[in-house]
């Protein structure tokens, strides 16, 4: 879901420049006096400048939050990213996007310049479900550089719709990444043999480019319980976690059995291949963004 915040900027107009004629005196003997040179109004164009361009930064942050459609801009962003991707990371292999810019081409990422905070429903999660989700989130961390924080539990329901600032329940920030252990009852879309889904909600200012904010993770319970429970369970369960957050920072399916990011692997590929780590390498490097 993309959403647009937009802040109109209104400039003083340019204050009129002004003369004093020249004068004489009489009846002194004449002495000419120069006319007075004509001020100067780039001084006072400039303290207006910056003053509006103060008093324009303290409107971004104190403006309703309900202007803004979302939260004071640049929480927690750095003027650079703060991890990386490591070095010798793969560069080439299959992989693929879940959104690009309107080049087509650039990928849509988190800012790489703020940690990725998340918060787990932990009703209903299989024994060591924990554990499999601790792990997911630092493979990805790992081979994309970005941060990711644990801030406990929450009680929030799966949806479809879910909006992704909800400062009643998370205060004035982008709602953390939610991650559910859910069942085909709850959630329809895990019916069938599907174990799990994930995405992540963009957002634009202005004609700027699109970034994720935050998104959702959704875990069928029941179903990775009893993979859990399978010859080789514990890897298989663990490749599908993390097949799901690698979808949350931006990675889409792909063909090649060899790598996880292909739909119907999981039994046979359980960690990240080598274009698995070429596409979250990239997914690791998009730009800052200080305007969200």
């Amino acid at each position: 879901m993309r959403e647009s915040l937009s802040v109109s900027e209104q400039w003083p107009g340019r204050p009129d420049a002004w003369q004093q004629p020249a004068t004489f005196s009489a009846p002194a003997p004449l002495v000419r006096v120069p006319p007075r040179r004509r001020r100067s109004a780039l001084p006072t164009l400039l303290v207006v400048l910056l003053l509006t361009l103060a008093a324009f930064a303290v409107l971004r942050w104190a403006l309703p939050d309900v202007l803004r459609g979302g939260p004071p801009a640049g929480l927690e962003e750095q003027a650079l990213p703060i991890g990386a991707p490591p070095l010798g990371a793969p560069a080439t292999g299959p992989y693929s996007f879940m959104q690009t810019q309107e080049d087509g081409v650039t990928p849509v990422t988190y800012s790489p310049c703020r940690p990725i905070h998340y918060v787990v429903r932990p009703d209903g999660a299989p024994t060591g479900g924990d554990t499999l989700v601790a792990s997911a989130f630092a493979q990805i961390s790992q081979a994309t550089g970005l941060r990711f924080v644990a801030d406990g539990p929450t009680s929030e329901r799966p949806s479809p719709e879910r909006e992704a600032y909800q400062p009643d329940r998370y205060g004035r920030r982008w709602a953390p990444v939610l991650v559910v252990w859910s069942h085909p009852e709850e959630t329809p879309d895990l019916a069938g043999d599907v174990a799990g889904h994930a995405g992540s909600s963009s957002v634009t200012v202005d004609d700027g480019p699109a970034h994720y904010v935050t998104g959702s993770v959704v875990l069928d319970g029941p179903a990775i319980g009893a993979l859990l429970t399978s010859p080789n369970g514990t890897a298989v369960a663990q490749g599908v976690v993390t097949h799901e957050v690698a979808h949350l920072v931006g990675l889409g399916h792909v063909d090649d059995p060899g790598q996880l990011m292909n739909p119907t692997a999981a039994l046979n590929q359980t960690y990240l291949g080598n274009g698995d780590l070429a596409g979250l390498a990239k997914a690791g490097t998009g730009p800052c963004a200080p305007e969200l």
